[in-house]
């Protein structure tokens, strides 16, 4: 998977490109990820900074960070979803509903010690965080 993905915010006013292939596709179960999404589980794709731009309309994207691990980006026109800055990894989460013609490739959960939506996929299962990200990596059971 390489090439270029266009997204757009739901209204269409912000445009986002993303260049090559994720570091990584899962699934997070943590609340912040949940409410904000507004569903039981936040389909992520990470990429390095240096492979997400905002291609239009950049003066309408707002960020909003309720701790420091997270800055979430989002359209102030539509309030449409678009990405989550996670400065301490080095790493950008461009939801995957915004980048439609991406094929979504899910390779493991994270933070399902806090589902609210069992998922029997075969992929990991973390309790919280890989170890490289700070977090235990400690799998559990699905």
């Amino acid at each position: 998977m390489s090439g270029s993905y266009q997204g757009t915010c739901f209204c269409g006013a912000v445009g986002i490109e993303v260049s090559g292939a994720p570091d990584a596709m899962g699934y997070c179960h943590c609340r912040s990820c949940r409410s904000w999404s507004g569903g039981p589980v936040n389909a992520f794709t990470l990429w390095p900074p240096e492979a997400v731009k905002v291609t239009k309309g950049a003066e309408h994207v707002a960020t909003y960070h309720k701790t420091d691990m997270s800055h979430r980006q989002f359209c102030r026109l539509c309030g449409g979803h678009l990405m989550a800055v996670h400065p301490s990894l080095k790493m950008i989460d461009v939801f995957a509903a915004t980048v439609p013609n991406l094929a979504f490739a899910p390779q493991v959960h994270v933070n399902y010690a806090e589902t609210v939506l069992p998922m029997r996929d075969g992929l990991p299962k973390l309790k919280d965080f890989p170890a490289e990200f700070g977090g235990s990596g400690e799998l559990v059971a699905e």
